[in-house]
């Protein structure tokens, strides 16, 4: 059964690339001038926000019960920096969707769309980091697999 650890890991990839992916159209966008990289920017900024939610809501679930012990603190600071990290890929889209809807395009807004857009590829870096750190230096969701020394019945 997949457990909501395993399920945080298999999703959490997706926004990260999504996002990185959409910052570098927007930059792409930003010195060619061409309209194609813009709309990939964009439509690829509201997928990485929608897969944004997905983790933030299945790493909820995956830090479930870790409120005490050595996980206690990097896991808040890794939850502080991905509740940072969706509130910004929330605004960033919005403001993308509202300039889109009302076809308001003007010079800041471009780049203030720009300047979110860099903040959110910062943050998501930044949970990232803090995400693997969890993994990597304090084991937080790995189970340890050694295998059965004990094995007296012969069957080598």
């Amino acid at each position: 059964m997949i457990s909501a650890t395993h399920l945080h890991a298999m999703i959490i990839h997706f926004p990260i690339a999504l996002l990185m992916a959409g910052f570098l159209s927007e930059v792409i966008a930003l010195f060619s001038k061409k309209e194609f990289f813009s709309n990939v920017a964009f439509y690829l900024l509201l997928l990485g926000a929608l897969g944004a939610s997905a983790a933030y809501l299945t790493g909820s679930y995956a830090g479930e019960g870790i409120e005490e012990g050595p996980l206690k603190n990097p896991m808040e600071l890794h939850e502080q920096a991905a509740t940072f990290t969706l509130i910004l890929a929330i605004v960033t889209a919005l403001f993308r969707v509202v300039i889109y809807y009302f076809k308001y395009n003007r010079s800041w807004t471009k780049w203030v769309g720009i300047i979110l857009f860099t903040a959110l590829v910062g943050s998501v870096a930044r949970t990232g980091y803090l995400g693997g750190q969890l993994v990597y230096s304090h084991g937080a969701g790995v189970q340890l697999a050694l295998p059965d020394f004990g094995n007296t019945d012969g069957d080598d």
